[in-house]
């Protein structure tokens, strides 16, 4: 069958490389299908473009793949008006952890013909084959459609045991010589960046996460590194994001992988995101001798009893001592606190602000959003049960309108003064954020004319 996979334009100057969609492209080439990429994002075309090449292009299936949030939602909404406007309309699916959790809404509003449920590789695999043969989708798992009226949600499909099976994404289908031009924390103006992953889940269950799939299934290290040396050879690529959940899932798991990279005899950075119970100094030095610049953390909280509330298995004292061992080491923290947990109050909110502005080294801007209960997270349907939330359909059309503005209020403080404590707190970040640049550039300014600094190259921002 002919596949075309549509990658949105989510309005960047450059991309995040659509891992996702190009784990899909690589099953379904395999299994012999035609894959065409739609690359909205890159090209930053209008809808009606979509509508026109889809008029001109004939295409048995089209898919999209979007998360959880009000961008991509509107986004899918008019993307999914563009695709239903053609006269060539293809069969229509729609994966992600997006509409996952709540299927009938999202075929409701997009019009959709199948919604995967889950991890996609297998499931839409089978769904094609499916088409091809004409047979019921009744028998594919991990699915939900329209029979007439009435919503059908097949059985899920058990989780993807063995992620090594999984084949590398296509990467060979995509323009990848923008994709690898990503900046991030600690690189310099002469890396190219990609993300790739190093397993799939994550051990722990914070209540106000919405990707629920249970455990954690770690790639195995020779995979990582045959990926990461294709990626080094065919594109340049020196500096690796490790985007899943959780790459530091233990102790054991990131040394093996720190180990793995630094025997490769690969130069290279890399950056991954941690939990701070295992920021030992044995470990950090191990990840920090192989290339690793940057730590992203999920802090969340600088208070016990919200961190208990919300289930992150993790306290102040672990935080402090993981931060002080990680730039001890010299690798760069990335610090993030969210607001409005249940137990939140102003007093909580401040011990955050008081914690970046005391440990941020000023690698990235850090403010405070406020948590949101994404549909799927345990704190959605807490919502729900509280009265504070009706459904999906008021969360994305009436209460999720912005990622830094209040969905659900779950503290004791009106939204008036929820605003008013995070307007302050985000000030304070923000002019120490700015302060620090300006100390910066003044230091250079002092040295290139005082000392006479020929490796000056200007006053850039990037």
């Amino acid at each position: 069958m002919k596949v075309l996979l549509v990658i949105y334009d989510n309005d960047s100057y450059i991309h995040w490389f659509p891992q996702g969609m190009a784990y899909i492209a690589a099953v379904l080439e395999k299994a012999g299908h035609e894959v065409v990429i739609y690359s909205q994002d890159v090209n930053h075309y209008p809808e009606e473009h979509l509508t026109r090449f889809l008029d001109q292009n004939r295409f048995d299936v089209i898919g999209l793949s979007f998360i959880a949030g009000y961008y991509q939602y509107r986004k899918a909404i008019k993307i999914s008006e563009a695709i239903n406007l053609s006269k060539q309309r293809p069969f229509y699916i729609i994966g992600g952890h997006g509409p996952a959790p709540e299927p009938g809404y999202f075929i409701e509003k997009t019009g959709a013909d199948v919604i995967v449920i889950g991890e996609g590789e297998i499931t839409v695999v089978d769904l094609l084959e499916t088409l091809e043969q004409k047979k019921s989708l009744s028998g594919v798992k991990g699915i939900a459609y329209m029979d007439g009226n009435t919503l059908v949600e097949t059985p899920r499909r058990h989780l993807i045991a063995d992620v090594d099976s999984i084949p590398m994404p296509a990467y060979k289908l995509f323009q990848m010589e923008y994709y690898r031009l990503l900046r991030f924390a600690k690189c310099s103006n002469t890396d190219f960046v990609i993300p790739m992953l190093s397993g799939r889940g994550c051990p722990f269950k914070c209540t106000f996460c919405y990707r629920m799939d249970k455990g954690f299934r770690p790639r195995k290290s020779e995979g990582i590194l045959e990926e990461m040396r294709l990626l080094n050879r065919d594109y340049g690529v020196n500096y690796f994001l490790f985007s899943d959940d959780l790459l530091m899932s233990s102790v054991e798991r990131t040394m093996e992988i720190s180990e793995a990279i630094l025997s490769s005899g690969m130069r290279i950075k890399w950056h991954c995101n941690g939990r701070l119970n295992y920021a030992t100094p044995d470990v950090l030095k191990a990840m920090k001798k192989s290339g690793c610049v940057f730590i992203n953390y999920g802090i969340e909280a600088m208070d016990d009893r919200v961190l208990k509330n919300m289930h992150k298995a993790l306290t102040t004292k672990q935080v402090i001592k993981g931060i002080e061992a990680t730039i001890s080491e010299g690798i760069s923290p990335g610090l993030n606190i969210i607001f409005g947990n249940i137990g939140d109050n102003r007093d909580t909110l401040n011990k955050g602000v008081e914690f970046l502005l005391k440990y941020d080294d000023g690698a990235q801007m850090r403010t405070i959003r406020p948590v949101t209960p994404y549909p799927g997270s345990p704190l959605y349907y807490d919502a729900i049960e509280k009265g504070l939330l009706k459904d999906c359909r008021d969360f994305y059309e009436h209460k999720h309108l912005n990622s830094d503005l209040l969905s659900v209020n779950f503290t004791e403080l009106s939204d008036e003064d929820f605003y008013d404590a995070l307007c302050e707190a985000n000030l304070r970040l923000v002019d120490n954020y700015y302060s620090k640049k300006q100390a910066d550039i003044r230091a250079q300014t002092i040295h290139l004319y005082h000392d006479h600094d020929q490796s000056f190259r200007g006053f850039r921002q990037t």
